[in-house]
């Protein structure tokens, strides 16, 4: 029973695992996130390279630096998923078109 003292209760939080709260990380993780899944759904659509790429392209830059200044693990798996999709939505959008495809020339 002594060693139920010294574990952390840690089963209430869901993003900071060593029960201290992580705002500027969380939010790193969420737009990381956020910005992924947008740039993975609109690279599958060529007309939408534009929004693709600039969120593919914002969701890498966010998310290295959200990787940088990551406390805990699970906001690391978070940003890397979310990498993982800005990445892919990126380059979709720059074979489709590119950051200023059609805009310029």
């Amino acid at each position: 029973m002594a060693q139920q003292a010294l574990r952390p209760n840690t089963a209430g939080s869901l993003l900071a695992t060593d029960g201290k709260p992580h705002p500027l990380q969380d939010t790193l993780m969420a737009v990381t996130l956020v910005l992924g899944v947008l740039a993975f759904v609109t690279g599958f659509f060529s007309g939408l390279h534009l929004l693709s790429s600039w969120a593919g392209l914002v969701g890498l830059f966010v998310g290295a630096y959200g990787q940088w200044v990551s406390v805990t693990t699970r906001q690391r798996f978070g940003m890397i998923l979310g990498l993982g999709a800005s990445g892919v939505g990126f380059m979709l959008g720059m074979a489709n078109g590119g950051l200023f495809g059609g805009l310029i020339g």
